[in-house]
Formats: C-alpha cells, structure tokens, sequence
C-alpha cells in the first residue's frame, strides 16, 4: 500500500509535486513547462466567477489528455439517468433489500446499479442515487462521470481510489466526493465490496453554514483532506476509459495510464476523502469531498483536489 499523504482543510489552496520541480514558478502556464510537462486546467465554474466561487485546477501532465481514441457508445447495463421515465412512479411507500454482492468477478463500473433520482441533469439539477457492488479491481480500466460529481459511501470493504489528481483510501464510516470530469479506477483492498454512490448533477457540495448551531458546530474545515499529487507513468499498454456522458455510457481505448497526468498540481478546493494525481487547482475545478471523522473512524475524511 503506497504512502498516501493529504493536505488539511476545506476550500483552502493547495500545489503539490509528485515530483520535485513539476510545478512551475511565478506563472501557470509557461511556453515550456518544468520537465517538458503538458500545462492543461480544468474548469469547474465559469471564467470569470468572482474568486470565491471560481473553481479551477492547473495539472501538469505526462501525457495530454485528448491522446485517445474516438469514444464509442457502450451498453448502459443497470446504470440510469434522467428523465427516470421507464416505469411509472408510484405514490405507495417503498423499500429495497440490500443488493447481493456478485457471484463472479465484477469491478466498480460493471456493478453498478441505479436505484432512483430526480430532476434534470442536462439542466445541471437534480441527483442519482446508484449502488455499487464489485469483487474484482480495476487494473486496466478508468471511469469518469461528465454528469456530476461523485459521493462515494462504503458500507462495505476497504477501497483504494486512483484519481488524476491522487490517490484516495476509503473505509466504512467515511465518505469520498470524486469531482465531475475526474477519471479514476477503483482498487478493492479487501475481497468484496458495497456502498451507496450519489451522482450530483447541480452545484459543487459545500459545508453548511452555521447558523444558530455557533462557530465549533457541524463539520469542519481541518476534517476534510485533500491528497498530494500522484501519477502512474504505465505505457505501451491498453487501458480502457468509461464515460457517462449525458446519462449513457461510452468507452475509449488509451495507449497509457490516465492517471500518468500530472507529477505537479496546483489547487484551491474544498477537502475531500478521495483524491487524483497530481494537478494545481482552485475550487472550481475537480475535487473528492469527505465529512468529519466519525467514533468509528479515528482519522479525518479525505478528498481528492477538485471539482469540474
């Protein structure tokens, strides 16, 4: 198990190296950056929002992002999107039996199961809430929702969560938010595993406000982390990218590992549980979420950098 390192606090602004000397000095984008790098931002809020609401991440890549093949629509399996149309909604009362774990080898993606939602997500508004149950890891394969962000909450077994902006560990008892846009892969770190992962279409989650509950109420900032950088530099090779894009989903073949982007990254998001590679970011670009620790779980929750 590598050793994962985070940085403290929510909405804060954070640049970190994977490297030493990846992250360029004075400027964000260089005619040339350090180490022959490729300079690409992610935006997760209109250009000119004011400053507390722009959401942005610099990463410098290995590889630049648009190296791949076409995308081609794949079969959606159980995985549904608005308008949430197939059956008739009824007024009775409803409950679900947990889902059982699959009997053969199944990663994240392909045990993933829609239960319900609402709203409009071409509209940016409204949520899905889908379960995933998986045995097997994701080696070779990356996803991606250009949807929504991600709010992942295990309720069963241990999981490893390999961003483009760095590497996120998960437990029962935390939560990890995965920013729209941000791929990653899933790592089982234990034989089986099972939780609730929301897809927000509307606006970036952020803390409540206080309010009457007073200045030491509710979560706070030091409890969420946000990873370091971190790439994976694996090449001459065949990885798989699934998108959601627009409630279906599409695949496409890289040459390399997505997650070789950025060896430095620069970024102001809000903490998070989960958190990709390396990149330099504000908070509004693509950045993992996490509450406050929980009795159950003695360390802070952790995120990955930002949000698109």
């Amino acid at each position: 198990m590598p050793d994962l390192k985070y940085s403290s606090g929510f909405g804060n602004e954070f640049a970190t190296e994977a490297h030493p000397g990846a992250l360029p000095v004075g400027q964000n984008a260089p005619q040339k950056a350090p180490l022959g790098l490729y300079t690409e931002q992610l935006s997760g809020s209109p250009f000119t929002a004011p400053r507390l609401l722009n959401r942005r991440t610099w990463t410098y890549r290995i590889r630049p992002s648009v190296m791949h093949k076409p995308y081609e629509r794949i079969a959606n399996g159980m995985v549904r999107s608005t308008p949430f149309n197939e059956v008739e909604t009824t007024p009775s009362q409803l409950r679900w039996d947990p889902l059982p774990l699959p009997s053969t080898s199944v990663d994240f993606v392909d045990g993933l199961t829609t239960l319900a939602g609402n709203g409009d997500l071409s509209m940016h508004s409204g949520v899905a809430i889908h379960i995933y149950a998986a045995t097997k890891s994701m080696t070779d394969r990356f996803f991606y929702s250009a949807d929504g962000e991600l709010l992942f909450v295990p309720q069963l077994g241990r999981l490893m969560l390999h961003t483009e902006l760095g590497i996120l560990d998960l437990t029962p008892g935390e939560i990890a938010l995965i920013p729209r846009g941000i791929k990653f892969r899933v790592e089982l770190l234990d034989p089986q595993a099972r939780g609730y992962l929301l897809e927000n279409y509307g606006a970036s989650f952020r803390l409540p406000e206080l309010g009457a509950i007073g200045a030491n109420g509710l979560a706070n900032s030091r409890d969420f982390l946000t990873p370091h950088a971190a790439y994976d530099d694996r090449d001459n090779a065949t990885f798989q990218v699934v998108a959601k894009f627009q409630g279906n989903l599409w695949a496409s073949d890289f040459d390399h590992s997505p997650s070789t982007s950025s060896p430095g990254t620069a970024t102001t998001p809000p903490a998070s549980m989960t958190s990709p590679a390396s990149t330099a970011s504000t908070p509004s670009a693509s950045t993992t979420l996490t509450p406050p620790s929980t009795p159950s779980s003695p360390r802070p929750a952790r995120s990955p950098a930002q949000q698109m």
